[in-house]
């Protein structure tokens, strides 16, 4: 699996050579090259469903799998693709690290989709119990804030816990063999661990992370406004149809993505559903306390400004 992943990744970043630089407006007829990773479920239903192909008539498409939102965002950056979806977290890395990318959409918040694990036998019953513990995570990703957050509920330093930064495919190998302590993961490897592993949940989001999901786009899709309208009306059908179907879409997720049904049942069961909006000040303001928590940290190297990358389609 991490072999097709790394596949994968690296034709979308070779995609800049296919397609141009950053910010050249695509060609006509050049595809609209969208990422998705397993937690999207809305772009993967809007793919089934074929819900773009009536709103954008004679747009080839080209849908592009990624493990997380770090490479997703990448990809983006350097021209591969155009449009993604990702955590809160991956935003934020990538605007420190100086990427042309913009905020188009939000989803609902959903912290009960998100946690921080341990093994069912583990010692580990409270936060404050992760200091001096190996703790895995994807480095710029939703669990990376999910895990700074539980760590200062705790009362404990970042330096308190040893970090190891691993994809979702391989901290969960590393999780099952006892190599790392706990792990911060999302669903729906969050449920599949639980399941599959007997991983037990020491924190799920609540009251640590609204764990946003959101819809960024390159600024030469911004700059076809119509297109960002027709990508995010299709994913808020696609989630109405989610919220009616939820039995129908985890046997789809499940076929899709080579996870177990029972999995994809539960990680669709306590997903949160709503249309996509566009971010609102309260939105920006939630998403600039996740910057500022790693500008704190020192692990991004400057001070962000989040609303100098939201896209305002009214200026558009």
């Amino acid at each position: 699996m991490n072999l097709r992943f790394t596949r994968r990744a690296a034709l979308a970043l070779a995609g800049a050579a296919a397609f141009g630089r950053p910010g050249r407006a695509r060609a006509e007829g050049e595809p609209l090259r969208i990422a998705y990773q397993k937690s999207s479920v809305n772009l993967m239903v809007v793919r089934e469903r074929r819900l773009l192909e009536a709103r954008l008539p004679g747009t080839p498409l080209k849908w592009v799998e990624f493990p997380a939102g770090p490479q997703i965002l990448e990809a983006l950056s350097v021209g591969g693709v155009d449009f993604g979806f990702t955590g809160d977290t991956p935003p934020v890395f990538a605007q420190a690290a100086g990427k042309d990318l913009w905020y188009v959409g939000l989803e609902p918040p959903k912290p009960a989709s998100s946690a921080i694990l341990v093994p069912r036998d583990s010692s580990i019953r409270t936060l404050a119990d992760l200091k001096g513990k190996r703790v895995g995570l994807q480095k710029g990703s939703s669990a990376h804030y999910l895990i700074v957050r539980g760590v200062a509920k705790a009362g404990l330093q970042w330096s308190d816990i040893t970090p190891l930064y691993l994809t979702p495919s391989d901290a969960r190998a590393a999780f099952e063999r006892g190599a790392l302590d706990a792990w911060g993961i999302w669903d729906p490897y969050y449920a599949s661990a639980e399941i599959d592993a007997h991983a037990r949940v020491l924190s799920t989001g609540q009251g640590l992370s609204s764990n946003n999901s959101f819809y960024l786009a390159s600024r030469a899709l911004t700059q076809q406004p119509a297109t960002v309208k027709a990508l995010l009306d299709a994913i808020s059908e696609a989630d109405a149809w989610v919220h009616a179907n939820q039995t129908e879409t985890a046997k789809f997720i499940a076929a899709a993505s080579g996870l177990p049904l029972a999995a994809t049942v539960r990680f669709i069961e306590r997903r949160t559903s709503g249309p996509v909006q566009h971010l609102a000040p309260s939105d920006i303001a939630d998403q600039q306390r996740v910057a500022d928590a790693f500008t704190n940290l020192n692990l991004i190297p400057k001070p962000l400004k989040v609303a100098d990358i939201v896209w305002q389609p009214r200026k558009a």
